[in-house]
């Protein structure tokens, strides 16, 4: 069996039907977390649902149609990556992902993905490496953005989910374009963003930090909410303050905020992006959709680049 280094003492290894026990554990740990996103999370509740799923990827892998691989930290089980399709012949993939709480914020999905796109392409000679993604995950769609994919569009109300018809994006990478770099600044900014959206995000228990919008804007920082007939102008201090308090009093549940598109032009310390959106949550129980622009300017300070103001218009009164 191989063990693939990942860094910061984790490995990527095949995961067997013999691994059941301690993958139903680290489901049971894992399961607020991606029982949204992963239906096989639902499905595997014990011991024998368990080994169905894992010897239904070992049967795959046999037919070489799909395959799925662990990440172990520290000895523990704490996610994974996956070809949950696999068209030799067509010359077309799908990876996926999922990671337990104790396992984020390492990098370790992103360079998991990365070791099989590297496998499908340079070993296989795939052409094109897709990844479904329910529009509401946004740590999903961020690790895509990461991966150097590109969004190709939504299968609308494509998956059912608890009575509510989810749209699905589709992102994809091409074999010519895995080796073309981001640019460092552009990667900054990408980041900058992701960032300041996922400050919002409260799906799954997870708990927004509606503070780090402070550490991605300089201090004079302005924002504009540009709906309706007079613009609406806040300084850092008057956003936060009613945001945070709608995402922690229940008001608005189940919120996420994601980028669907993006243009960026650098101007060497100065930089402009225009953003489209989407966003969806419950706001007083009710479930709500929406989208929106932002236009973002940042400039390039002695600790980085940060947000210098930011406007957007949307017609939606939750965000």
């Amino acid at each position: 069996m191989f063990a693939l280094p990942l860094g910061d003492n984790a490995q990527l290894r095949p995961l067997e039907p013999w691994h059941v026990e301690e993958f139903l554990s680290h489901i049971d740990r894992a399961r607020p977390l991606v029982d949204p996103w992963i239906p096989w999370a639902t499905l595997s509740t014990d011991l024998a649902s368990a080994t169905a799923v894992l010897q239904r990827y070992a049967d795959r892998q046999a037919a070489d149609t799909a395959r799925i691989y662990g990440i172990w930290l520290d000895g523990t089980l704490v996610g994974g990556v996956m070809f949950t399709k696999f068209d030799a012949a067509s010359g077309v993939c799908e990876i996926g992902c999922w990671l337990e709480a104790d396992g984020t914020g390492r990098g370790l999905v992103t360079r998991a993905c990365r070791a099989l796109i590297d496998w499908a392409f340079g070993e296989r000679g795939m052409s094109r490496i897709e990844w479904w993604v329910a529009a509401g995950n946004t740590r999903s769609i961020e690790a895509a953005r990461r991966l150097g994919m590109t969004r190709d569009g939504v299968l609308r109300q494509h998956s059912p989910y608890r009575g509510v018809r989810h749209d699905i994006e589709i992102w994809s990478v091409l074999a010519e374009e895995r080796r073309v770099p981001v640019s460092g600044v552009k990667a900054e900014l990408d980041q900058l963003m992701c960032t300041f959206l996922g400050a919002f995000t409260n799906t799954g228990g997870t708990r927004p930090n509606v503070d780090v919008v402070r550490e991605v804007f300089i201090p004079q920082g302005t924002i504009i909410h540009n709906t309706g007939a007079d613009p609406v102008v806040y300084d850092l201090d008057t956003f936060i303050e009613p945001r945070q308090k709608m995402l922690t009093d229940g008001t608005l549940t189940e919120f996420s905020e994601w980028e669907v598109t993006e243009r960026s032009e650098i101007f060497g310390s100065i930089a402009h992006r225009f953003s489209e959106y989407r966003k969806s949550g419950f706001l007083g129980g009710e479930w709500f959709e929406g989208s929106g622009r932002k236009t973002i300017q940042f400039v390039r300070t002695p600790a980085g680049w940060k947000m210098s103001s930011m406007a957007w218009d949307d017609g939606q009164e939750a965000s």
